[in-house]
């Protein structure tokens, strides 16, 4: 097939528009047209339904534009290698983590990997949808479970624990919680347990719901567990990591906590070389390990007030 023809249709179908499509090309949107026009021809297929609000593809135009997007990942890849420069990392890397990780962990620390690498973009994609690595939906993930593709590269990075909190104030006025029995007079505030999440903290919510029937307030997200919870409003279900940046929570209920979730980094093994991935790679273990003395010397110097 002719290059510039499928770049042409690429741009059209991704803009749904003929015109949306030129201005994206700098063509006019009779130049697309004749070229969408010679596609056709030598494809011998329509490749779009056209009507007044825009273009659908047809279902050849589907199966042609899937093979333009993985085109186009894979040649974002190679340019994305090309353009690793000996010296220096810049560029655009594309991350992706859950909702809560990337919120309440990633993101506070992003500044000292912009310090070091200023001419470094991240695009960070936080939702709980398992993107795709090989095809380039992003670069680098972290994940709270080991991936499953054989094709990529990942490094164990650490635990999580899922936990329960509240603030003081809510104590306060609600009364103490040290025992599981004490969550029936309270409010639990938690993911459903029937929504995407880590399979730790959708086990430990579900037994402490069937258990304990408490008043319940449900968020889609741990970040807004966390805000719930910092406002007073009930014991939550959080991850062990929110404790070093939110330090005046109270852990309550203490024998009670979930498995140990592992988190992974990974990305595909044909960025292996890429000075960005290694860069981003590097950052986030150094994270971890200074994120693993912070809760150990935490721990060490609450078992000595203790004893």
């Amino acid at each position: 097939m002719d290059w510039d023809k499928l770049r042409i249709f690429h741009a059209v179908a991704d803009a749904g528009s003929l015109t949306h499509a030129g201005d994206t090309l700098h063509l006019s949107q009779s130049a697309v047209s004749r070229q969408i026009r010679g596609l056709e021809e030598s494809l011998s297929t329509i490749l779009f339904h056209r009507h007044a609000r825009g273009l659908i593809l047809t279902e050849q135009g589907e199966l042609l534009f899937d093979a333009t997007k993985a085109m186009s990942r894979r040649l974002d890849a190679a340019s994305a290698r090309i353009k690793d420069s000996a010296e220096e990392v810049f560029g655009e890397l594309k991350v992706t983590t859950t909702t809560g990780f990337g919120t309440l962990w990633l993101a506070p620390r992003l500044p000292a990997l912009y310090e070091k690498y200023p001419d470094l973009n991240i695009d960070l994609m936080l939702e709980e949808r398992v993107l795709d690595l090989p095809m380039r939906e992003a670069d680098v993930a972290i994940r709270m479970k080991e991936p499953s593709q054989a094709d990529l590269i990942r490094k164990r990075l650490m635990t999580v624990t899922m936990r329960l909190y509240a603030s003081q104030s809510y104590l306060d006025h609600a009364g103490a919680a040290n025992v599981e029995e004490d969550i029936a007079r309270h409010r639990l505030i938690c993911q459903n347990p029937t929504a995407f999440q880590v399979a730790a903290g959708a086990k430990m919510t579900k037994q402490l719901l069937h258990d304990y029937r408490p008043n319940v307030l449900h968020v889609n997200n741990y970040f807004g567990v966390l805000q719930a919870v910092v406002s007073g409003l009930g014991i939550g279900v959080l991850p062990d990591y929110v404790t070093e940046d939110f330090p005046s929570l109270v852990r309550v209920v203490p024998e009670l906590e979930s498995n140990d979730v592992p988190v992974y980094l990974a990305y595909p093994e044909e960025l292996r070389r890429s000075k960005r991935i290694r860069a981003f790679r590097d950052f986030v273990q150094d994270e971890v390990i200074a994120y693993r003395k912070t809760m150990r010397d935490g721990q060490n110097a609450l078992s000595q007030l203790t004893t």
